[in-house]
């Protein structure tokens, strides 16, 4: 299960990934106050933010004050935390190999502050005896799956913000993500600057791109077969921001859920005008889908209008994350893949980046 937890909603328990132990920082080892430690202060929240209540999948949950413990369950909330100028005090960790659940495309949000303590979901849920060690003032589970019974847990020691109950578990955007995030922190306008920023970036990616428009691409990763991702999950939403849309049946065939496995009768969703394939790497993984005729002889295939991202690089980690943070660095490296793959020329194709 634990390849499929990351192959399917990458949720980071890749049996081959590196397991963070003993990173933490002592809960309580620094003044609540100090903006150079987990949870400190940083920029202040607006005047009048608080109180605020926010609505999610279990009713509503009010934050009376200013948050300074942070603890972020969702798996990719951290990110939206720090862009926010807020260090959390605990982070859960994902995609692993990051000190603090952090990575690259964020480190630098974390000034002169301590790494967070990383916290572990092994797939029975959030570590509620750790969290509530961290002492903290805020819970945040928006990109997360948490059942009722785990947010009541949780709601013992702090406030719990949920995810949202208009999508499915994990399929939160990341607009809407930040946007919450902010209205929690105090600091909703500052929140909504930060996702116009990211958006203009998309903008600025579609004009260079005009050949997006109209055509279709599918987010897949060659998971027990083949695993195709839905337009509620944050990696389809990449290409649905570029311009792209998404095959028509996807989310027909998959449900309420993020993704699914389809049948070798299903390949066809597969050959759209660009393939993005999340795969464990870009040189076997390769080898084995185009020796498999039932991919190797779509045109996708042929015409070589594909994009290979490997899994378990910063990069495909970024992807997987698709956050305010680590959107700007996945458009720096995945547009220009897409542009060489759209033309359906295998002579312009881009390989992944090597950072």
């Amino acid at each position: 299960m634990a390849r499929a937890r990351r192959a399917t909603r990458l949720t980071g328990l890749l049996a081959s990934v590196l397991l963070l132990v003993g990173a933490a920082v002592a809960c309580g080892s620094s003044s609540d106050d100090d903006a150079g430690s987990p949870g400190g202060s940083g920029s202040s929240a607006s005047s009048g933010a608080f109180p605020v209540t926010l609505t999610h999948k279990y009713g509503s949950t009010t934050i009376k004050s200013e948050p300074k413990r942070i603890v972020t369950v969702g798996l990719t909330d951290q990110d939206a935390v720090l862009a926010l100028g807020k260090v959390p005090v605990g982070t859960t960790e994902w995609l692993g190999g990051y000190k603090g659940a952090v990575g690259p495309w964020a480190t630098g949000k974390l000034g002169s502050s301590p790494a967070p303590t990383v916290l572990k979901d092994t797939g029975t849920g959030p570590q509620v005896e750790k969290i509530a060690a961290l002492k903290p003032d805020l819970i945040l589970a928006l990109y997360a799956g948490l059942t009722k019974s785990q947010y009541q847990n949780l709601s013992k020691f702090a406030p719990v913000v949920a995810q949202p109950k208009q999508y499915n578990d994990y399929g939160i955007p990341w607009q809407q993500q930040t946007e919450e995030i902010g209205k929690a922190l105090g600091k909703p306008d500052e929140a909504k600057h930060l996702v116009k920023g990211v958006q203009d970036k998309f903008a600025e990616a579609k004009k260079a791109h005009p050949d997006f428009a109209g055509k279709t691409a599918v987010m897949a990763t060659p998971y027990q077969g083949v695993f195709v991702f839905g337009s509620q999950d944050p990696r389809s939403r990449l290409l649905a921001d570029l311009g792209f849309s998404l095959p028509k049946d996807l989310d027909k065939l998959i449900g309420d859920q993020f993704g699914a496995n389809i049948s070798k009768e299903r390949y066809d969703l597969l050959d759209q005008d660009v393939a993005v394939w999340i795969a464990p790497d870009t040189t076997s993984s390769v080898t084995k889908l185009h020796k498999n005729p039932l991919y190797g002889d779509l045109k996708v295939a042929k015409q070589g209008r594909e994009v290979f991202v490997k899994e378990t690089s910063d990069y495909g980690n970024a992807v997987s994350l698709s956050t305010v943070l680590s959107i700007p660095y996945v458009l720096d490296r995945l547009v220009p893949q897409l542009g060489a793959a759209v033309d359906g020329k295998p002579s312009t194709k881009v390989e992944q980046p090597t950072s």
